[in-house]
């Protein structure tokens, strides 16, 4: 199954690599783009929700990493100011 990271900025300025087991957060998120914050975390969670279930048909389980990113994105965007935008900065394959 082909993992990604997608690189994204925070409102505050600081930069994460999130990852995702699949390519699926591509139909989601567009490098480039800045999203309002519960937009960004509303269509993370469901690319990782859609590649944590691609896991689980494949192999049986769901994808934990995904999961614990998804808590890692929500986690860092109570941090945030409400207002803020997320910006897609770069996909890696």
């Amino acid at each position: 199954m082909p993992e990604m990271r997608f690189h994204i900025r925070w409102p505050d300025g600081r930069r994460e690599a999130c990852y995702s087991p699949s390519l699926v957060v591509k139909d989601f998120l567009t490098p480039g783009e800045s999203y309002a914050l519960d937009d960004f975390v509303d269509k993370s969670r469901t690319a990782l929700n859609i590649a944590s279930e691609r896991v689980r048909e494949k192999y049986g389980f769901a994808c934990s990493s995904a999961m614990d990113q998804l808590a890692r994105i929500e986690v860092a965007a109570r941090r945030q100011a409400p207002d803020g935008h997320v910006t897609v900065e770069s996909f890696e394959p």
